[in-house]
């Protein structure tokens, strides 16, 4: 079974994902998108808090960027991927510079690539995947629409992503102040 759980910021989303798991009855793989940003002691104590949840059987698979590759190596029918979560793996993809490019591309033109691409291997290797997979993603697009282009492009973009992962899983939940909601499928 393929699972989207979606929400805000702290609205409970990582614990039902992580209450999912462990109901499956599997090895559980969480798969973590966050990148540890150097002077960023917020996101630090973020991961430190997600580490310390996880029970210490789960294996854990760093994967900010290389999101479809570490689902292909990692699925099996007798497994359970959690991957939390893929906005934050979005932000990873838009904001990647190539470092070893010499043509006068830009950083936002020569991302919006980067991500272009890596969208597409995911959403092709979903389709093909075995086991059970959980993912993870922050509701951002019910504000108003930001300043600002990079954050436009985001908040476009994770909705775009949204849908088109809702689409492929059999279970959609939408979670708010800790309480599911099914959008698709049944809980």
């Amino acid at each position: 079974m393929k699972q989207l759980i979606l929400g805000g910021a702290r609205s409970g989303k990582s614990t039902l994902a992580e209450q999912l798991a462990k109901a499956s009855n599997k090895e559980v793989i969480y798969i973590a998108t966050a990148n540890s940003a150097h002077n960023d002691q917020e996101m630090d104590q973020r991961i430190h808090h997600h580490r310390q949840r996880r029970p210490s059987s789960w294996q854990t698979v760093e994967s900010p960027l290389l999101l479809a590759q570490h689902l292909q190596q990692q699925a099996n029918a007798n497994r359970c991927l959690l991957v939390d979560c893929l906005t934050l793996w979005l932000t990873n993809c838009l904001l990647t510079q190539d470092l070893d490019t010499n043509d006068n591309i830009d950083n936002q033109s020569h991302s919006t690539r980067y991500w272009d691409e890596e969208k597409q291997a995911f959403l092709h290797t979903l389709k093909t995947l075995p086991g059970d997979i959980i993912f993870v993603s922050n509701e951002v697009g019910q504000g108003i629409v930001p300043l600002g282009e990079i954050n436009r492009l985001f908040v476009d973009e994770s909705g775009f992503l949204h849908q088109e992962v809702a689409a492929l899983c059999d279970r959609v939940i939408f979670t708010t102040a800790g309480l599911p909601t099914v959008l698709k499928g049944s809980l």
